[in-house]
């Protein structure tokens, strides 16, 4: 039977994979081989993907995909030693480091999805990597450095990944790191709780014959679950030293080092050279292989001989494409396959399959001499949130519900921290206003800088809160669960299930989300998610929606932000579909999915992670904000004309004796009457004869059939170097005097917004071009042709959704 016809809770052997390419490898590699026994957890919301458990973990797959595992059921299967482990083939002496002068060794952590990794790095290196309880968070290498006993130590944390094979783009990305960069020792990460799993990478980096230290990881889950583990014995088997660690709380941290140092030096009896016997016939072709490849010292520079005998056996692309550079190529390559077909013969599957389920054979018997699993069977509390939050029914409903107390709380308890920001901004504005003389230095001080800035800074709590709520939801382990309940749509929409993540992560910044996507294997689908990431509003768009929800829609803020939002999701599930039949037709990849489980965040983790973030935030108040405000002011302020500067003051004089005599004092005066007043008039007239007044007018007849006049033409133009310029742009050209209460007030006084000009005002910053930040990410990730692209469709989209909304609308409001 296949293992899509199990149901819940149902257990079956596998005893056969089928498929081919990218699947096939992928699955085997996360525990789908012969002899391993499979549960089914739960079916999703909408019947697919299917949630399975396999050596402890929680592995999505659809069912399509499913059906290619053929199971038999528990009481019906003889178990069998499909995995026999044949030891190791153990070389004499001690591996020896390469000699060095000086005390500076390079140290790059190694180790699957979810074992705590970048938290590790972050409690060694003092840094504040964001951690996430999903795969893909670390999408590149994260460079720090340490101190050990005088020994200077470079730390790189390289993406989570389950192995070495040329299948994803992290995998790619670590083993090319490994071999181009060669560190003097890799730190191989392992998951405590699940070693079977975790280990089947370090059997790679064996093959690999480097120095390898296992810093044991999450060592406190594996005592919670009463289970008893010799790790010295199996460090001793392996020769490779293993230290238990807990990267959160920092335990183990300094013992690990120390042991780096000792590795280093040479200095630790338990490093030696072994190799896994994969058994007589894998074992002699190897040999074969290894006699050509060492003839050419090209091939032998940079990489294990015998790691890339097995590699070029098992049909490695990546390893094709490298001896492919070799003189020797045509031989190599013609050895290889001869090798791999004998072996195919002798086993009946390939040699790629034959060596994978041999690593766990080795595994597996390496563990049943070293670990002992505990009888106390508890029931986890990983399946207990489950049956709630990814119910079949409740699921869907409950991951809106919380978007929803996510934008509610970002707009809520934002107000509060913001009007203190906010009487701060004014009162250093009231201080330099009164302690300077009048001039164009004053001017720029306090409308260029403390206006412009200022007017952005106030925000900073809002940013703060929303990055609470995605930290908590990443660091939680949700964030994988919502990409199990939302599969099946994005399938239907034309996405894989993998870009949930990253869509969800552009709600923070479209430019990490856009380098998330390397987690996606297919490059179609990383292109088809990159073009439609920007439609995630960014937190750089809550300052605009903030200030005009704030004065038109006060009433329905929660509402009216989350619609906005809506509105992108939207528009991503609409262009998915059309450019998936238009641009993107190809096959389908499989959706394998691992659902780490539940882990309460680390206060102080989520605390640093927006420390970072509101510094990043800060960073950017001082440099991009900052210059985009003084160019803006200067812009704004020349050229001077005395001339029609005195004739408007004369004009005005005598509107402003008609309003002193509704009253004496200045200060009561509304939005309204203050903007008729001498000082007034004369800003006016100076910005419409500025630089920045005709460059408005310039570009506003395209802009007035959207309801903009030329201010908010002239805002929306520099909100291309960075959505919250936008905010410190009005505030410059409305003349906001005391902050963002009372730019709303002048924006609501203006005369050009009303309800429907400001939502279609919102409509159009949400979806017309990125930043210059994420454009420039995109031709990194894509290239500057699809850069290029997104630029343009998403102007013309914004402009075209905002005529049909703004008219159609007028029509009704």
């Amino acid at each position: 039977m296949r293992l899509s016809e199990l149901k819940d809770n149902e257990q079956g052997v596998i005893v056969k994979v089928r498929g081919y390419g990218a699947f096939r490898k992928r699955i085997t590699e996360m525990g789908f081989v012969r002899g391993k026994k499979v549960t089914v957890v739960k079916n999703a919301p909408l019947k697919d993907p299917v949630e399975y458990n396999i050596m402890g973990y929680e592995i999505s797959l659809r069912r399509s995909e499913a059906a290619l595992i053929e199971v038999e059921p528990v009481d019906d299967h003889h178990f069998v030693d499909y995995n026999p482990n044949r030891g190791i083939l153990d070389e004499e002496g001690v591996k020896l480091g390469e000699r060095k002068h000086g005390k500076k060794i390079h140290v790059a952590l190694v180790g699957n999805p979810n074992c705590g990794k970048t938290t590790l790095f972050n409690v060694a290196s003092g840094s504040s990597e964001h951690v996430g309880n999903y795969s893909g968070v670390t999408v590149g290498a994260k460079k720090a450095k340490c101190k050990c006993n005088n020994y200077k130590i470079d730390l790189v944390d390289l993406p989570g990944t389950y192995s070495l094979t040329a299948y994803s783009q992290e995998e790619r990305y670590v083993r090319n790191y490994i071999t181009n960069e060669t560190p003097d020792i890799v730190v191989n990460v392992v998951d405590a709780s699940n070693l079977e799993r975790n280990l089947y990478l370090t059997t790679q980096l064996i093959d690999m014959d480097i120095k390898v230290v296992i810093a044991l990881n999450m060592y406190d889950e594996l005592q919670h679950k009463g289970a008893r583990f010799d790790y010295e014995k199996l460090g001793k088997m392996l020769g490779i030293p293993i230290i238990p660690t807990v990267g959160s709380r920092g335990k183990g941290i300094e013992e690990l080092f120390c042991k780096l140092v000792d590795v280093y030096e040479d200095r630790d009896p338990v490093v030696r050279h072994i190799h896994i016997n994969y058994g007589d016939i894998v074992e002699k072709s190897i040999k074969n292989l290894r006699s050509v490849i060492e003839k050419d010292d090209y091939l032998t520079n940079k990489v294990s001989p015998r790691f890339l005998a097995l590699k070029l056996l098992e049909s490695d692309a990546e390893a094709i494409s490298f001896v492919s550079e070799s003189l020797l190529a045509e031989k190599v390559l013609f050895v290889a396959k001869k090798e791999a077909d004998v072996i195919e013969k002798a086993y009946t599957e390939s040699a790629e399959t034959f060596i994978t389920d041999s690593k766990y054979g080795f595994i597996a018997g390496a563990l049943k001499e070293t670990y002992r699993e505990s009888h106390i069977q508890r029931r986890k509390t990983t399946e207990y949130i489950d049956s709630f939050l990814t119910h079949r029914v409740l699921g869907i409903p409950l991951f809106f519900l919380f978007m929803f107390i996510t934008f509610y709380c970002t707009f809520y308890f934002g107000e509060y921290p913001m009007s203190w920001i906010e009487k701060g901004v004014e009162f250093l504005g009231n201080v330099v206003s009164d302690s300077m003389t009048d001039g164009p230095l004053k001017d720029l001080i306090v409308d260029g800088i403390i206006g412009g800035v200022g007017g952005v800074i106030v925000f900073m709590p809002n940013i703060l809160i929303l990055f609470l709520f995605i930290s908590f939801m990443e660091d939680t382990g949700y964030m994988a669960r919502a990409a199990f309940i939302t599969d099946k749509v994005m399938h239907k929409i034309g996405l894989h299930g993998k870009s949930f993540i990253p869509l969800i992560m552009g709600f923070g910044c479209n430019v990490p989300a856009i380098m998330a996507t390397r987690t996606l294997e297919n490059r179609n689908d990383r292109l088809l998610t990159i073009l439609i990431n920007p439609f995630m509003s960014c937190s750089a768009r809550i300052p605009v929606y903030i200030l005009i929800i704030g004065a038109f829609f006060k009433g329905n803020a929660a509402l009216v932000l989350f619609s906005i939002y809506g509105i992108g999701i939207l528009l991503a599930v609409i262009f998915a579909r059309i450019f998936k039949k238009v641009i993107f037709k190809s096959k389908e990849a499989p959706f394998v999915m691992e659902l780490p489980p539940y882990r309460m965040p680390v206060a102080k983790v989520i605390v640093r992670h927006m420390w970072c973030k509101a510094y990043q935030y800060l960073k950017k108040m001082g440099g991009t904000i900052l210059v985009a405000s003084v160019i803006i002011w200067a812009l704004g302020y020349f050229p001077r004309n005395v001339e029609k500067e005195d004739i408007a003051i004369n004009q005005a004089s005598v509107i402003e004796n008609t309003v002193f005599e509704k009253t004496d004092i200045k200060e009561n005066l509304t939005v309204a009457d203050k903007d008729i007043l001498p000082e007034s008039k004369l800003k006016e007239i100076q910005q419409e004869n500025s630089y920045i007044g005709r460059i408005g007018k310039f570009i506003s007849p395209v802009m007035e059939p959207l309801g903009f006049d030329w201010k908010m033409s002239v805002s929306v133009l520099t909100g291309v170097v960075a959505k919250e310029v936008i905010v410190s742009t009005m505030g410059v050209l409305y003349q906001a005097e005391e902050g963002e209460f009372d730019l709303q007030a002048r924006l609501k006084s203006s005369g050009v917004f009303n309800s429907l000009s400001a939502f279609v005002f919102m409509l159009f910053i949400l979806i017309y071009f990125p930043c210059i930040a994420v454009l420039i990410t995109v031709s990194k990730e894509a290239g500057w042709k699809w850069a290029l692209f997104l630029a343009g469709y998403t102007t013309f989209l914004a402009w075209f959704m905002g005529f049909l909304v703004y008219n159609i609308g007028g029509l009704f409001v």
